[in-house]
């Protein structure tokens, strides 16, 4: 007999999760044609795999299109079927959007952004994850710790290659048993793709090898946690950096600027969507290398937004270089949906015309609430939940979204909560680990 090669239609969600069916690997061009079929109530499915309440029931039918775009197929040569799986996004049976698909949601926000200023984004996922089980402490950084791992590293690397994504780096992270990994950046959409695509391979290369990985925020209450930090910069219409200006505060361009700022400025609401498990917010706490306010630093990682280092020594290059990144995110949101509301919250800060902020570097721990405010400073939510609230308080947040989007969102995340009752920390960090 035989095997018959599959593939599956995948979409990010709002779990985090890459869902989606499977069918055959030759019926791949009829299924770009006409599409798979979808379930509205499927976007209510938690990470725990119990569906929180929903406004669709049982009804209504939706379509998955396959991206032939974003096909990915990596043969790892150990004779094991091969990983095959595309991306997609959703519709309605007559072709009509649906409010609740990130992968159009993030596509919609960077067209806007590109159609008022004339600048398409580029951006790279950088992914911090654990081994379970751990293993002794003391190995953070060195060679002993890369060469523990250096088998899954090279198999890994291997297979984004093969995915069509371009390593940057692998190693030892300062947790126990914690590894991270970068790509080069990508244009747009292409960039939360390849973010999923690095999930999913890191935990296909993790299971070949008879591994288990976990990209949870927080493994449990006095560990290290997992973030993922976003990278961010801009090119105009020529291809010319636009993240860059010498002269500008920080050396940001205004447009870049503006961009941060209106990140900063809605930061504690849109957190929800970019660090949206419970125990995100024990990782987002003072002194964790994470973020607990709304501010920029200038190579500061305890900052919200951090302005990266460059090693060019002239002018060109420092502009090629220049760049900063999102810290206060985690692998428990769909890349699509970060990018999105990084995007919708920095067009904000454009279209209102928002100054580049100045840098902090003082401890931002020690000021009271009314000394940040002074500084147009505050605390970020200390939970899932005040973070959700603070979300459906805002009209202006919500107006960005598709309609109906916040309410499927904050029922879905509210249910999470739910399913978590009872559970003291440790056990709630098991939760989360068991799942991403």
């Amino acid at each position: 007999m035989t095997a018959e090669a599959l593939m599956m239609a995948c979409v990010s969600d709002i779990a985090g999760m890459i869902r989606g069916k499977g069918f055959p690997a030759a019926a791949l061009p009829a299924r770009v044609a006409r599409g798979v079929g979808w379930v509205p109530t499927n976007v209510q499915i938690t990470c725990f795999d119990r569906i929180a309440p929903t406004p669709f029931g049982s009804l209504g039918d939706l379509v998955l299109w396959p991206d032939p775009k974003s096909e990915v197929r990596v043969d790892f040569g150990d004779g094991g079927p091969v990983e095959r799986f595309i991306l997609g996004d959703v519709t309605g049976t007559d072709g009509s959007p649906w409010s609740c698909c990130l992968r159009s949601m993030l596509r919609r926000a960077l067209a806007d952004l590109e159609a008022e200023t004339g600048l398409t984004l580029y951006a790279a996922f950088e992914h911090e994850f654990m081994f379970k089980g751990g293993g002794p402490a003391g190995a953070a950084f060195s060679l002993d710790g890369f060469r523990k791992r250096q088998r899954f590293g090279e198999l890994f690397l291997g297979a984004l290659r093969q995915a069509g994504l371009s390593p940057d780096s692998f190693l030892r992270e300062y947790g126990r048993d914690q590894y991270e990994v970068t790509i080069d950046p990508a244009a747009g959409v292409a960039a939360a793709d390849q973010s999923l695509v690095l999930r999913a391979l890191a935990r296909a290369t993790a299971a070949r090898l008879g591994d288990d990985i976990t990209f949870t925020p927080l493994i449990g209450p006095d560990e290290v946690g997992n973030g993922v930090h976003i990278h961010i910069s801009f090119r105009d219409a020529r291809g010319f950096p636009a993240t860059y200006d010498a002269g500008g505060r920080h050396r940001l361009s205004r447009t870049a600027g503006a961009f941060a700022a209106g990140i900063l400025k809605y930061l504690d609401r849109i957190v929800a969507f970019t660090a949206p498990s419970v125990v995100s917010y024990t990782r987002l706490t003072p002194h964790r290398w994470s973020a607990a306010f709304n501010n920029l630093g200038d190579r500061d990682r305890e900052a919200a937004i951090r302005i990266c280092p460059t090693s060019a020594r002239d002018e060109a290059g420092i502009a090629r270089q220049y760049h900063y990144e999102v810290r206060a995110c985690d692998a428990a949101a769909s890349p699509h949906l970060q990018l999105a509301a990084l995007v919708l919250a920095g067009l904000a800060g454009v279209r209102e015309g928002l100054e580049t902020p100045t840098a902090t570097t003082d401890d931002l721990s020690l000021l009271t609430p009314e000394a940040l405010a002074a500084r147009g400073l505050a605390r970020l939510p200390t939970s899932l939940a005040e973070a959700l609230d603070r979300l459906e308080r805002d009209e202006t947040v919500r107006s960005w979204f598709p309609d109906g989007f916040v309410e499927v969102y904050l029922a879905h995340k509210r249910g999470e909560i739910a399913m978590l009752e009872g559970m003291d920390a440790a056990a709630v960090c098991a939760a989360y680990a068991a799942v991403y």
